[in-house]
C-alpha cells in the first residue's frame, strides 16, 4: 500500500497549483477532481490511519508534523465544504513544500470567495465529471467507513465489538474511542500575519469565543481586529473567571449562551483564557450536544502548559475541588507567551509551579532549564517584557514551555480518561486539594506545597538522595512558591485530604513522588495517620530554614487581588441551595 506521505509527494509533483489559478473555478476543479493524481491522494486520505502511531511517525520521518493535523482532519472532508476541504489541503501541501502551499492557499481563497465555497465537496464531485467513480465511492464509505462521510466529529473515532449467546439474552460488548488533538507553542497568535485561527474559523465565517473579563480588558479589541481582518463573524462571550467562579453556575451560564447562539455540534468554541475559563469552558463543551469540539487559545501559564491541553474538564461542588467534570480535550491547544507579558508576578509564580511538577518527576532536562532561567524568567515575563528578542532568555523560555507542554502531554493523552492513577502530573497534588481551599491559597502555591511535602516524603523513604531533595525546594523556592504553610499543622484537615483522595483514586493512595533520580517518578501507596502527623512536623523544621520560614511570596488568593475560596466557595445563591439540601438529605 502507498503511504500517505507519498501520495501528497507524488501529487505535489503532479499539480504545482499555478495552472489552476487564473481559470474558470469550475472548469478548473472539476478537471482537478477527474484526475488520476487527485483520486490517488484522496483515497490515500480517507485510507489514512488517521489515530495510528505510524502515520505521526511516518510524517515525523517526512519533516512534515505540522502537516499531520489536516492530513487526519481530511479523512472525512467528503462532508465539508469545498472552502473547508481546500483550506485543509493548503496546510497538508505547504507542510510538505512551500511554495506548493502559497499556491493552493490561494487557490482556497478563490474557492471561498466563489459561490462554490460553500458546496459540499461530495455533491460536487458526483455531479461532475468523474461522477460515477465517487458516486460508487460514497456507497462503499457508508458500509465500510461511515466515520469518513457521515462523520459527526472529524476528532474523533469509535469502534465496538459484541458477541451474544444464540438466544439473545446475554450481550457483551467492548467499546473504543479515539481522539486526536494538535498542540502548538506560537509567537504573537493575534497577529493578522499568524493564521492558525484564521484557518480555523475562516471556512464556517464564525467564531463563538469564550473570553475571561481581563483578557477582554487587555486584549478585547486585539481580538475583534483579527477576526475583522479575516472577514469571519466574532460572537463573543465574556465571563468573569475568577477562583470563586468555577462552578456550576459558570457552566449553566455558558449552556444557556451556547443555546442562544446556536452553537452546532461540530463548530469548534474559542476559549481565550487562563485555567479557570479552561476547566469551566471545556465542561461546558463536553455538556453541550454531549461533544461539541473547543480550541484553547491560552493566556496564563497554569493554562498554557497543563489545563490547557488537559481532557480532564471540571468545576468545583459542595466545597470539593473539581467534584463535577468530563474528559473532553481541545482539538486545538495554542500557548503563546506574549500574553504573560501583562500577567502580574503573582500569576507567573503561581504558573511555574506546574512546570516545576512536570520537570521533578518527568523531564530532568527541563528542571535544569528552570534552575538556570531562575528570577528572570518571572522578571522578563517569559522574555516579553523589556527583554530584546535575541535575549538568551527568550531561546530559554521557549524551550521551557515546549518542554513543559510536551511533558505533560505525554503523561496525560497516554492515559486520557484516567482508566489507572499511575499518574506523575498529579505530583503536588495529593494532599494540596484538601487544604488549597481551606487555607485560601492560590493554587501554584498549594501545589508547590505539596510538591515539596512530596519531595521530603521521598527523601525519607531513600527514594532520592539528601542533595536532590534540597535542589527540589531549592528550585520551588528561587520562584517564590510555597514550601509551607501553617494549615498543614491542621491534623484533621490533612488526614481528611488524604482519605478523600485515596476515596478518589479507586481505594488506593498512590502518591507520585520523585524516585532514583529527578526525572523520573515512583508512586508511594501507604501511610498511616502517625506517620502523616510525624512526616509533617519533620517538613516543617527543614522549611524553617529556608527564607521566609518557606512561605511564599504572595501566596494566598487575595495576595493578587481574588477572593478568598475559603470564605466565599458556599455563597453563591445556586451552592448554598444544593449544599443545603444535600446536607438535609444526610440528616
Amino acid at each position: 500500500m502507498t503511504s500517505t506521505t507519498s501520495a501528497v509527494k507524488t501529487f505535489i509533483a503532479a499539480y504545482d497549483g499555478q495552472s489552476l489559478l487564473g481559470q474558470d473555478l469550475e472548469k478548473a476543479t472539476d478537471q482537478l477532481f477527474a484526475s488520476l493524481p487527485f483520486r490517488d491522494l484522496l483515497l490515500a486520505l480517507i485510507n489514512a490511519p488517521a489515530f495510528a502511531p505510524e502515520l505521526g511517525q511516518e510524517f515525523a520521518m517526512a519533516g512534515a508534523i505540522t502537516g499531520l493535523s489536516a492530513c487526519r482532519r481530511l479523512r472525512s472532508c467528503l462532508n465539508g465544504s469545498l472552502s473547508h476541504f481546500f483550506g485543509l489541503m493548503s496546510e497538508l501541501l505547504g507542510a510538505f513544500d512551500m511554495s506548493s502551499g502559497v499556491l493552493w492557499t490561494e487557490m482556497a481563497t478563490q474557492i471561498r470567495r466563489s459561490s462554490l465555497g460553500q458546496e459540499k465537496l461530495l455533491q460536487v464531485l458526483v455531479h461532475g465529471s468523474a461522477g460515477e467513480f465517487y458516486r460508487q465511492l460514497a456507497e462503499h464509505l457508508v458500509e465500510a467507513d461511515p466515520h469518513a462521510i457521515y462523520p459527526t466529529s472529524s476528532y474523533r473515532q469509535s469502534q465496538g465489538f459484541v458477541v451474544s449467546t444464540d438466544d439473545d439474552q446475554t450481550v457483551e460488548a467492548v467499546m473504543t474511542s479515539s481522539t486526536f488533538t494538535s498542540i502548538r507553542v506560537l509567537e504573537n497568535v493575534l497577529d493578522p500575519q499568524q493564521t492558525i485561527l484564521r484557518d480555523m474559523y475562516i471556512s464556517a465565517g464564525r467564531c463563538v469565543a469564550l473570553l475571561d473579563q481581563n483578557v477582554e480588558r487587555f486584549y478585547g479589541e486585539q481580538i475583534e481586529h483579527y477576526f475583522t481582518h479575516h472577514d469571519i463573524q466574532l460572537d463573543k462571550l465574556v465571563y468573569r473567571a475568577m477562583e470563586v467562579d468555577k462552578g456550576i453556575h459558570t457552566v449553566e451560564r455558558m449552556l444557556g449562551d451556547f443555546k442562544r447562539l446556536g452553537v452546532s455540534r461540530n463548530e469548534p468554541v474559542l476559549i481565550v483564557g487562563g485555567g479557570v475559563l479552561t476547566d469551566t469552558g471545556g465542561l461546558a463543551c463536553a455538556l453541550y450536544h454531549r461533544n461539541t469540539p473547543y480550541v484553547m487559545l491560552s493566556t496564563s501559564i497554569v493554562a498554557g502548559i497543563d489545563a490547557g491541553p488537559s481532557p480532564r474538564t471540571c468545576c468545583d461542588g459542595f466545597g470539593y475541588k473539581n467534584l463535577f467534570g468530563a474528559y473532553h480535550a481541545p482539538v486545538l491547544s495554542i500557548t503563546d507567551r506574549a500574553f504573560f507579558k501583562t500577567l502580574k508576578e503573582g500569576w507567573l509564580r503561581h504558573g511555574i509551579a506546574e512546570i516545576i511538577k512536570m520537570a521533578t518527576v518527568k523531564d530532568a532536562e527541563l528542571f535544569a532549564y528552570l534552575e538556570q532561567a531562575g528570577p528572570e524568567l518571572i522578571a522578563t515575563r517569559f522574555g516579553t517584557l523589556d527583554c530584546p528578542a535575541d535575549a538568551p532568555i527568550c531561546e530559554l523560555s521557549q524551550k521551557i514551555l515546549g518542554a513543559a507542554m510536551r511533558s505533560y502531554v505525554e503523561a496525560e493523552y497516554d492515559n486520557l480518561y484516567e482508566t489507572h492513577q499511575c499518574r506523575p502530573h498529579a505530583y503536588g497534588h495529593t494532599w494540596s486539594p484538601g487544604f488549597e481551599i481551606a487555607a485560601g491559597l492560590l493554587h501554584g502555591h498549594a501545589v508547590a506545597i505539596g510538591m515539596g511535602f512530596g519531595a521530603y516524603l521521598s527523601y525519607r523513604h531513600e527514594w532520592i538522595s539528601k542533595a536532590d531533595f534540597h535542589r527540589i525546594l531549592n528550585l520551588i523556592n528561587s520562584f517564590g512558591l510555597s514550601l509551607w504553610s501553617d494549615v498543614l499543622l491542621d491534623r484533621d484537615l490533612m488526614w481528611e485530604a488524604q482519605e478523600k483522595m485515596v476515596q478518589k483514586r479507586g481505594n488506593n493512595l498512590v502518591a507520585p513522588l520523585p524516585k532514583g533520580t529527578i526525572g523520573q517518578c515512583g508512586y508511594l501507596n501507604a501511610m498511616t495517620q502517625d506517620e502523616l502527623i510525624i512526616a509533617v512536623s519533620e517538613y516543617q523544621a527543614i522549611c524553617a530554614e529556608y527564607p521566609r520560614g518557606g512561605v511564599g511570596i504572595d501566596p494566598l488568593c487575595s495576595d493578587v487581588g481574588l477572593e478568598d475560596p475559603s470564605t466565599v466557595a458556599h455563597h453563591t445563591p445556586a451552592a448554598a441551595e444544593i449544599l443545603s439540601s444535600v446536607q438535609e438529605a444526610i440528616a
